[in-house]
């Protein structure tokens, strides 16, 4: 017999005692200890699997690799276990091992001990289910018996790894997948990060409910999918019953791809952040009071004399509001918010607030700091998901500092409705903000860092303003998600006077598919329809450099035009005048020369120049999807999904990667 240590990352036969810890039985029966074996860290599963157990295998491969590991370390018989269904639980012995079938051979111990839900599980039950079961019990269903010498704990082990993967990383469908790349590397390695940083709260729980969701329907479409290929290749005939059943397969089978590769997005570490999930807020909001009063809501921890005149004179005197105000005095953030109702005002005094819970906000209120944002700090506890939710149609959040730990996602959603931040500071832990599809955010004067993934993330058909801001120290600046979908709207984006820099990677990263190998040439994609204009500085300015005004409009009906020169140096373009473009270009315009720009414009440059490029392959992908459909001259009303991108004057320094980037899957 080979040496077991061979295949064991832990310890060795030869030491005396066990180096696996105990656990007692729950229950009334009084079961043997068993071995505490579910307790294993990420890297001794990752090691056991890689180095001793799937190595390089495919997944045809995986049970008979399976099998020869077991052969080796498992002990054939001589030792105890607690068979464990759903239904009872039973003490057995184990006498042989089927190791090809990962089955042990098993008896009954001695004395009978058996749990069950009803008490119909006697002694000759359990024989006669032995009988039918040919005494061969799957090894993922048995717990090894707790034994100080140390002799069974590569048995338990064994037995633990085989059923942590059989419950928790193989799925019914694996053998199907293509055969020609290593199964570790393929499904094992991400499934196992994915199960761990769920353990450990790395993830956020609308994302492992989608996760649990889509692996529950791709299980149960699968089954229907088995059954109706079972229900073919077992007829004969070629009848229309038979044609019908080979549609539904069809379908299933389109059905169970398209979720097998929403299983794969959420299990790629770095792919469920960049995609996201579509999370629904159900957030209801209250409407106006039923005594149709708004109230101002004063928070301070404290209430001093001298605080309220202050209050009184600046916010509160009737002669500033205009109206005599109502107001409610909280002395928790938290709950002022969760008072409110449309077009409520909650005023915050100066304080340092520790909240456990989560602002969500889904009517038109105004949130405003008393002072300035570092006097005004809101510290989210625990480790909740969410710190502010945001669906209301017109919120205001002002000269607040907000402060994440410990978190899972952004530090402020905006899932429906507009948002602005006015002279705030963000200290965020995982992403930053995130501008959900349909939602708007105005950002101004405000100051965002410490993000783990992006800084800002910016949605399809979303509106994102960003104006003065300081982005640094995260991951990624700004990230843009995929808009080239069918179903996706072109986000509207406008940057203007923005400080990005020292994040690791990009200042603003776009995500998007790799462009289909139709399109031959890129760099015509990116003059046609799109047009990129300089706005002189005024002439009285200091600087010689042009100002950038980065605005582009997408035309999808002007063709392959190429830009020319007109006899008096005007730039134009075939078969449009100057003066036949839209009335919001300007008289002065020159086109784009590239020597001519700074280092900081050219950044500025490359943001809207790959923008509107990636807007004109959708426009052309629409126009390609309606031709397919027939429809040769596209409605002008259908065709006008344009993006407008206004980058100007943002400075992009000491990113890690650089001003701009794109990121292909």
């Amino acid at each position: 017999q080979e040496d077991d240590d061979s295949c064991s990352d832990y310890g060795s036969r030869d030491k005396p005692g066990t180096a696996l810890g105990r656990t007692v039985p729950d229950g009334n029966v009084l079961f043997p200890d068993i071995f505490h074996t579910d307790h294993l860290l990420f890297y001794e599963r990752f090691k056991a699997y890689q180095d001793y157990i799937l190595a390089d295998c495919k997944a045809s491969e995986v049970k008979e690799f399976t099998a020869e590991y077991l052969e080796k370390v498992l002990e054939p018989s001589g030792w105890q276990a607690v068979w464990r269904t759903n239904v009872f639980e039973v003490l057995i012995e184990v006498v042989d091992v089927e190791y090809s079938a990962l089955k042990a051979v098993v008896q009954l111990s001695e004395p009978f001990l058996c749990e069950s839900r009803d008490s119909t599980f006697t002694l000759e039950c359990m024989q006669e289910l032995l009988e039918l079961k040919e005494r061969q019990i799957p090894l993922q269903e048995l717990w090894v018996v707790y034994d100080e010498s140390g002799e069974f704990d590569q048995t338990a082990l064994a037995i633990e790894h085989v059923r942590f993967f059989y419950q928790c990383i193989w799925r019914t469908w694996d053998e199907e997948e293509e055969d020609d790349f290593d199964y570790f590397v393929r499904c094992v390695e991400p499934r196992l990060r994915l199960h761990y940083d769920i353990l450990e709260h790395r993830v956020p729980s609308g994302l492992v409910a989608d996760y649990q969701n889509f692996l529950s329907q791709c299980e149960e479409l699968y089954r229907t999918f088995l059954n109706v290929r079972n229900s073919i290749s077992s007829s004969d005939s070629d009848s229309e019953v038979e044609n019908v059943s080979m549609v539904e397969g069809l379908k299933l089978y389109e059905k169970i791809e398209h979720l097998k590769q929403k299983l794969k997005l959420i299990e790629n570490p770095l792919l469920r952040y960049v995609f996201g999930y579509q999370k629904y807020s159900g957030l209801q909001a209250k409407g106006l009071r039923p005594t149709g009063t708004k109230i101002t809501h004063v928070v301070s921890s404290t209430m001093m004399a001298s605080l309220l005149q202050s209050l009184m004179r600046d916010k509160l005197c009737p002669e500033s509001c205009g109206d005599e105000l109502e107001l409610q005095f909280h002395n928790d953030p938290l709950a002022a918010v969760n008072a409110c109702y449309e077009g409520d005002t909650v005023i915050i005094c100066p304080g340092h607030y520790v909240v456990d819970g989560v602002f969500c906000i889904a009517d038109s209120v105004e949130l405003e700091g008393y002072g300035l944002p570092d006097d005004i700090v809101i510290e989210k506890q625990g480790k909740g998901d969410n710190f502010v939710d945001c669906t209301g149609a017109n919120i205001r959040i002002s000269n607040l500092k907000l402060v994440q730990h410990d978190a899972v996602e952004g530090i402020l959603n905006v899932h429906h409705g507009k948002t602005t931040l006015e002279n705030c500071v963000l200290q965020c832990e995982t992403t930053g903000i995130t501008v959900r599809t349909s939602a708007e955010l105005f950002m101004k004067n405000s100051d965002l860092y410490g993000a783990k993934g992006a800084g800002v993330e910016i949605y399809p058909g979303s509106t994102c303003s960003l104006l003065d801001n300081g982005i640094h120290h995260c991951k990624e600046g700004i990230l843009i998600k995929n808009f080239l979908d069918e179903h996706y709207d072109i986000p509207k984006i406008t940057m203007v006077n923005n400080m990005i820099h020292n994040n690791e990677g990009y200042g603003v990263v776009l995500v998007r598919p790799t462009m289909p190998s139709d399109v031959k040439d890129a760099s015509a994609e990116r003059t046609k329809g799109i047009f990129l204009f300089l706005e002189e500085t005024p002439k009285t300015s200091k600087s010689s450099i042009p100002r950038l005004l980065m605005t582009f409009l997408l035309f999808p009906d002007l063709g392959n035009t190429q830009p020319t020169q007109s006899g008096d140096g005007t730039a134009c373009v075939e078969g449009f005048r100057q003066e036949e473009l839209p009335e919001c270009v300007t008289d002065e315009l020159e086109l784009y020369e590239q020597a001519e720009i700074s280092e900081q414009t050219e950044g500025n440059y490359k943001i809207a120049n790959e923008l509107g490029a990636t807007s004109a392959k959708k426009s052309q992908m629409q126009k390609k999807r309606l031709s397919e459909l027939g429809i040769t001259e596209a409605d002008d009303n259908l065709m006008s999904q344009e993006m407008f991108v206004s980058i100007v004057g943002n400075q992009f320094k000491w990113n890690g990667k650089g001003s701009f980037g794109t990121f292909l899957f």
